[in-house]
């Protein structure tokens, strides 16, 4: 099994970025930690402050890979044209966010995707990437 790990804007600043909302992990030690879990599991890793390359990496997993945990960051809830993408492919996608986006301001109360994706996970820090892979497993498994 393989899954793409997608973050969006400034999440490139994981472990640096706003710690009282973010915390101190690393999007490197996140991965680290997702692939020691996960040993059965081809994790695939990808981070891009550009919309457009966004996009791009989405439309290149049609195909190879079996799912995909996307952090869209800001772009959840501006971009039609992620919206578009993600509806383009055959692989679930299963939108995450690190904060609960609802207890923060107003502007991040909508999400532009997540009609787009199988499913939302939301405020459980770093540990929302655990249970997004969690949920593609578990939706594979049941696929097959």
């Amino acid at each position: 099994m393989k899954i793409l790990i997608v973050n969006g804007p400034n999440l490139n600043r994981l472990g640096s970025r706003e710690p009282g909302i973010y915390g101190h992990t690393t999007m490197e030690e996140c991965v680290a930690a997702l692939r020691a879990r996960f040993p059965e599991v081809e994790l695939e890793y990808y981070q891009s402050n550009v919309e457009g390359f966004l996009i791009d990496r989405l439309q290149v997993a049609e195909g190879c890979v079996d799912g995909v945990v996307l952090n869209a960051g800001a772009y959840t809830h501006t971009s039609v044209a992620l919206h578009d993408a993600i509806r383009s492919l055959s692989v679930p996608v299963v939108e995450v966010h690190i904060s609960n986006v609802h207890g923060r301001e107003e502007f991040r109360h909508r999400s532009l995707i997540a009609a787009a994706c199988r499913g939302v996970i939301a405020g459980f820090g770093m540990d929302s990437y655990r249970l997004g892979v969690e949920a593609l497993i578990s939706l594979c498994k049941e696929e097959k």
